[in-house]
């Protein structure tokens, strides 16, 4: 499994525009090719999604029609669940974020789940704030890989206070000309990478 740098750096901001609430997303991959060779997933962006209220049904089904649309015509598929908690210490996660994750993990085997850890949540970004698990024989176990590029950048974005302008799903169900892609958290991300 590999998550690039623009994925990790929206779900920090979007963890950074509402601390007070509970915030979740959608990770999306490359499309396999359709003989995949054995190769890890690139997840290559997130979606965020809601804050406050995560499991309103209603609202997910509609955002994860839209979401399935655009992933089919960029060639993504919807592979991952990203979810900050409420409380401050707690990065474990609850039904909510294994039952959607599982529910991912049907249609994509190589699913991710990952939990922003809110007390590694910090404006210098020292330490990495997510807990990335993968699905083995029905079970979450944990996975680690070096953030320490997507640390800078995300440290600099956070300074720059790019999460004022992050957009999720609740944003764009208030006023659809929202834009739930973020191009421009995309381009900062990329103009920081080079």
């Amino acid at each position: 499994m590999k998550l690039t740098t623009q994925a990790y750096c929206k779900m920090v901001l979007h963890g950074a525009k509402y601390p007070h609430c509970a915030v979740n997303g959608l990770l999306v991959a490359e499309r396999p090719p359709a003989p995949r060779p054995p190769q890890p997933a690139l997840f290559v962006d997130c979606i965020p999604l809601f804050h406050g209220t995560l499991a309103l049904a209603p609202m997910l089904e509609v955002a994860l029609t839209l979401i399935d649309s655009w992933c089919k015509e960029n060639s993504y598929v919807i592979a991952g669940y990203y979810q900050a908690n409420e409380r401050v210490k707690d990065a474990s996660p609850n039904q909510v974020a294994e039952k959607v994750a599982s529910r991912i993990a049907e249609g994509f085997t190589d699913t991710a789940l990952i939990m922003v850890d809110n007390t590694k949540f910090t404006m210098e970004c020292v330490e990495p704030a997510i807990h990335v698990y993968e699905l083995h024989e029905n079970k979450w176990s944990d996975f680690c890989e070096d953030w320490t590029e997507a640390q800078r950048i995300a440290a600099s974005l956070l300074d720059s206070k790019s999460y004022e302008t992050l957009v999720d799903f609740d944003n764009h169900l208030d006023d659809i000309r929202n834009d739930w892609t973020n191009p421009e958290i995309n381009k900062a991300v990329l103009h920081l990478f080079s």
